[in-house]
């Protein structure tokens, strides 16, 4: 096999979407002190996969019911992870109105991927939210 053949394989395995960058394994999402953590909410994402799931984050227990996000909080999550057996329910306006997106179990760590509505996207659009675990 050529050199540039390796190359290009090596780039299209590195650039495949819905890679997971830095952001945590679902499995792993746990408090320091070893309970379940529902889901986790970042507020930088970046082109970079690498560069996703970091700066400032907020951790969501299960059953947590947020119809109105922290202020610092509301429409600035840019990357999410949710937790093995559970599920994320966002809205995009405070008090569970607007558009609305479940994310089960997984990775996020680019929220401009994720279409809402025609022109929209879910990045820094998340304004209320509802976690549960199975």
């Amino acid at each position: 096999m050529s050199p540039l053949c390796l190359l290009l394989l090596a780039l299209a395995l590195v650039a495949v979407p819905g890679a997971r960058g830095a952001c945590p394994v679902p499995a792993d999402l746990k408090k320091s002190d070893g309970t379940r953590t529902c889901a986790r909410l970042y507020e930088n994402s970046d082109p970079y996969y690498d560069n996703c799931c970091q700066g400032p984050e907020l951790s969501v227990d299960p059953g947590t019911d947020l119809p109105y996000l922290p202020s610092d909080w509301s429409n600035s999550a840019s990357s999410l992870v949710v937790a093995q057996r559970c599920e994320l329910t966002v809205w995009s306006l405070p008090g569970k109105r607007g558009k609305t997106r479940k994310f089960s179990t997984g990775s996020y760590p680019r929220l401009e991927e994720y279409r809402k509505g025609i022109f929209g996207t879910w990045a820094k659009s998340i304004s209320g939210l509802y976690c549960k675990c199975y």
